[in-house]
């Protein structure tokens, strides 16, 4: 083997390296964009979180003073969320069972 060939095989194999090299700091950096935007929504879930308990006990105060049982409406509105989601499970499963082939499948006669 001469050192021509080496030197061009090595001269590959660094070319590709720092190919690789330049790939790991383009996903690092990515990753670290990343988790600055996790972070960010972190936050404004929190924020979003803070503000809707808030406007929660203002809705009860005011249902309240107007007389209403805003508890009572709340679990209501829970039970009928918990039926719609139960319903669009079912509807889902029903679904997925209609799909299934349901053609008699040939058999050979002995």
């Amino acid at each position: 083997m001469g050192l021509g060939s080496t030197a061009k095989k090595i001269q590959g194999l660094s070319d590709r390296a720092e190919a690789m090299y330049k790939q790991v700091q383009q996903l690092q950096q990515r990753i670290t964009n990343l988790e600055g935007e996790v972070d960010d929504t972190h936050d404004t879930v929190e924020r979003i979180d803070h503000q809707l308990s808030e406007q929660r006990q203002l809705l009860l105060a005011l249902a309240e003073e107007q007389g209403i049982d805003g508890e009572q409406i709340l679990a209501e509105a829970a039970i009928d969320e918990a039926e719609l989601d139960d319903e669009e499970s079912t509807a889902t499963d029903d679904t997925a069972t209609d799909t299934v082939d349901t053609e008699p499948s040939e058999t050979t006669a002995e």
